[in-house]
């Protein structure tokens, strides 16, 4: 694979990232199947590997690391940190003391002294961003980790985060993990361009929507059952109007893929490898035969007149579902943040 510069890191990714959220209790609880997807595509090119302390609740890094054994200095190890673990209150968010203590469970999940990129995995309203940034700054200078990024940040907070950095002389994020794909656009909006402006790394997730542009939703057939319907089934139910959205889309993306003589999955891995600003596509493969489904991606490029026909059936900035957008802000799910108090005096 033709490698990319991470943002301005100097460091060197594969244009397609191994995202092992699949591996462990939450979808393929087979260990040695997983270890055999993770060399495959270490094999195939692959060189960056992104996990989380919360997927499966620490069992993914745990897999990861064995996995990786013999191999660790091949690869650029990424995890996350915010996501509730276990049950303490303490143990999730992005406060200092989580952060320190995330870090080293999760280097020890994953058998290994550092990592080489470290994520919030959300914002968190309820903790200064000050205060996040200079837990990982230290955690930089300590040498546990050696950059830090933010996962589905909201436009704003990427600025914040950077001027943050700026005045407090922190080093400052090198990446961003934004959602994207044909069906899920809107980090078109502000996101990418600012990715650009600041030198940013992006590795975008989720670029199949979630499966929807897997092939596998075809007009005039049942939808195939999904443990992803289980736990996400905002994303997921068929019945959804949104969804209902997503699959006529998918639908004229695979007559669209048929006319050009490729697969959806290629199509729309495609599309999110061209964007200027996306320095590595985020993967997500439960089994071996969707990984070989999705390597080749890497060799497509699509014509204008093809990238047309896309923007016509999913204008540029859109997002079909509200749900795809990884994350809503307080001032969306909480109604008291958009409305006057009733009693009292008002202008």
């Amino acid at each position: 694979m033709t490698l990319r510069y991470l943002g301005r890191t100097g460091v060197l990714v594969s244009p397609l990232t191994l995202g092992a959220m699949n591996f462990g209790a939450w979808a393929n609880p087979d260990h040695d199947d997983a270890a055999t997807i993770i060399h495959r595509a270490l094999d195939a090119g692959i060189n960056v590997v992104d996990t989380a302390d919360v997927y499966s609740q620490g069992e993914n890094e745990e897999i990861v690391g064995k996995a990786l054994r013999g191999r660790r200095d091949e690869v650029v190890l990424a995890s996350k940190f915010h996501g509730q673990i276990g049950t303490n209150p303490n143990t999730r968010g992005n406060s200092r003391r989580w952060i320190i203590r995330a870090v080293e469970d999760s280097l020890r999940r994953l058998g290994t002294d550092h990592l080489d990129l470290y994520q919030v995995h959300r914002p968190d309203p309820e903790v200064p961003l000050e205060e996040t940034l200079r837990a990982l700054d230290d955690l930089v200078r300590a040498g546990k980790i050696r950059y830090y990024g933010t996962t589905t940040f909201e436009p704003h907070q990427l600025v914040q985060a950077q001027w943050v950095a700026q005045d407090r002389h922190l080093t400052r994020p090198a990446t961003e993990q934004p959602p994207y794909s044909i069906l899920a656009r809107g980090a078109e909006r502000a996101t990418l361009p600012l990715a650009e402006r600041y030198g940013l790394g992006v590795l975008t997730w989720s670029p199949l929507a979630g499966g929807w542009l897997s092939g596998r939703y075809r007009a005039g057939e049942t939808a195939p059952e999904s443990s992803r319907l289980t736990r996400q089934p905002h994303r997921h139910d068929p019945e959804l109007v949104a969804n209902q959205r997503k699959r006529a889309a998918a639908e004229e993306l695979a007559k669209l893929a048929d006319e050009a003589g490729l697969s959806l999955v290629h199509l729309s891995l495609a599309f999110v490898l061209q964007h200027p600003a996306v320095s590595s596509v985020i993967i997500g493969p439960r089994t071996l035969a969707h990984l070989e489904t999705q390597l080749g991606a890497v060799d497509v490029r699509l014509s204008s007149e093809v990238l047309d026909r896309i923007d016509e059936i999913v204008a540029p900035g859109t997002t079909l579902s509200p749900a795809d957008e990884g994350y809503l802000p307080p001032s969306l799910t909480d109604a008291s943040t958009r409305r006057r108090p009733t009693i009292g005096a008002t202008r």
